[in-house]
């Protein structure tokens, strides 16, 4: 499914692209987004870990500096996974990703706008549990890149699907003793409806 997602994305830049966005308009995007870590999560406790997927609805906030070139910030509900070692449920945390990103939205006059963008990622773990024990995950701060397009549907509304790559390397410890690194590096699948104002 997800190389899917990235061939669409990838056909839909080439084929002809919106109107241009002018610098000082934003847009407000309302959706929902999938958080689906790679397979390998890395080892913890000499332990294979796994992460699981989980959906949230989302909301986007995006201002152009330039034509063409916006600022946006990326906010959501928080995302609950459940973490598993050796396919033993091992426990679940709850997280929030803000992301912020500079996108470049690319303009050739249809209804097709795709956009690329790079931005850094700040990812909070909370409320995390485990029956082995007292189980925390360190906070996450990396890059993050950016994949979509924009179909538009009037002059000021748009249905968006993108796909965001996150750097999410965390320490973990068990106990207070350290257990090692979780390794989420999530794809981050989203749908949803964009105003422009």
């Amino acid at each position: 499914m997800k190389t899917a997602l990235l061939a669409l994305l990838a056909t839909a830049a080439l084929a002809a692209p919106a109107a241009a966005q002018s610098a000082g308009e934003m847009t407000l995007g309302f959706g929902v987004a999938l958080v689906s870590p790679k397979d390998d999560n890395g080892t913890l406790a000499g332990a294979a870990a796994t992460v699981s997927d989980n959906a949230r609805p989302s909301i986007t906030f995006e201002y152009f500096l330039r034509d063409n070139l916006g600022l946006e910030v990326l906010g959501a509900l928080p995302f609950k996974h459940s973490v598993y070692l050796n396919g033993g449920f091992a426990g679940e945390t709850k997280q929030l990703p803000p992301t912020l990103s500079l996108n470049y939205h690319i303009p050739t006059g249809g209804k097709l706008t795709p956009f690329v963008g790079l931005g850094v990622n700040y990812t909070k773990f909370f409320e995390t549990s485990s029956p082995l024990g007292d189980l925390k995950i360190d906070d996450s701060f990396a890059l993050a890149a950016h994949l979509g397009v924009d179909y538009a549907i009037s002059d000021k509304a748009a249905l968006r699907l993108d796909l965001r790559y996150v750097k999410i390397d965390s320490d973990v410890t068990l106990d207070g003793a350290p257990i090692g690194k979780v390794e989420i590096d999530p794809l981050v699948t989203g749908i949803s409806y964009v105003i422009k104002f």
